[in-house]
């Protein structure tokens, strides 16, 4: 006679260093009405654990209408940079909330870190975020002399929605403006709308990010936008060949999990070289909530170390350290 175990819940599935970070979700549930979207904004704020690098130069600047904040690390220059796009959505974070991570990331991987804070949705649906983003890429390349940056190593990246933007932004790119970005890193990137896959129906109602939140976003997102194109959702995309080399990284107890290694996958089939993470017992912003765990710590060291790769052009150095935090 077959033995049958009972599937585990999802907090039972959780690593249990990941635990504590569940409450934040738990305690600030993202929105999925507009009336929730106004207190949900209100109340954002950066993890307890971020605290500023002070070694970090920070700066703020602006491409016409596109607000960008600049970390520049210690040291000589030409730096290498990364063009970082927040997550929330498309409805919600800044590069003001994201502001001890750009800086963490600068001193870690020593690169020149510019932060857009491009125009939110439903106020902004696409293609304002996308146009913004770009504006953003064009003045990073165009400035790289007077920000001691060398433009051969530029760094595209984003999470969650930014890493959705950071992936529509190198198609765009790659098919319009050709600058010549080096490299393409995206933290479980929100890529598709349609919510088709296992892990979207899987995590339609856990506490972090689910499928009503992500249904919500997606709409003030898109808008009326009848076609969408493969810039809005990068999942779409029927061809992703010429894009730079690319790390994803995405959790086991994500939604956006397998449409994230469904991603990887159509890329290695182009041609692209990529490199695919997914971490076990890890939830939607792990390594946020929870930096100094294990998994979270292997996360950001993973990212330092493919960055440093890409940009330094080594593997190993004394960049990719992990910084340690705390949950909140």
């Amino acid at each position: 006679m077959k033995s049958f175990r009972a599937v585990k819940t999802f907090r039972e599935r959780v690593d249990p260093e990941l635990l504590p970070g569940l409450a934040f979700s738990e305690e600030h549930p993202p929105p999925i009405s507009l009336a929730e979207l106004a207190g949900f904004r209100a109340h954002a704020e950066a993890p307890a654990a971020a605290v500023v690098d002070p070694a970090v130069q920070i700066r703020d600047c602006a491409a016409g209408r596109v607000a960008l904040r600049v970390f520049t690390p210690s040291g000589p220059g030409p730096h290498p940079a990364v063009y970082w796009i927040h997550g929330g959505g498309m409805i919600a974070g800044s590069a003001e909330l994201d502001t001890a991570y750009c800086a963490e990331l600068s001193a870690r991987v020593g690169a020149v870190v510019v932060a857009v804070d491009y125009r939110l949705a439903p106020e902004h649906p696409y293609p304002v975020p996308l146009d913004d983003a770009l504006a953003g890429l064009r003045w990073l390349f165009a400035a790289a002399g007077d920000l001691n940056v060398d433009p051969r190593r530029i760094a595209v990246a984003g999470s969650s929605a930014g890493g959705g933007l950071a992936a529509g932004l190198a198609l765009l790119n790659r098919d319009q403006d050709r600058l010549p970005v080096a490299f393409l890193y995206l933290m479980y990137p929100m890529l598709d709308p349609t919510h088709s896959s296992a892990s979207a129906r899987e995590f339609s109602s856990i506490p972090t990010w689910n499928r009503a939140h992500s249904e919500f976003a997606w709409g003030c997102y898109l808008g009326g936008t009848e076609e969408v194109p493969p810039y809005a959702a990068p999942a779409l995309a029927g061809d992703v060949a010429g894009l730079p080399p690319v790390l994803i990284q995405t959790a086991e107890l994500d939604l956006f999990r397998d449409e994230d290694i469904a991603f990887a996958a159509k890329l290695m089939q182009a041609g692209v070289p990529t490199e695919l993470h997914v971490y076990p017992g890890a939830y939607h912003g792990f390594e946020l909530n929870c930096p100094d765990s294990l998994v979270g710590a292997q996360s950001l060291l993973d990212r330092n170390r493919a960055l440093t790769r890409a940009l330094h052009g080594s593997s190993v150095s004394a960049f990719t350290t992990p910084a340690k935090g705390t949950c909140s």
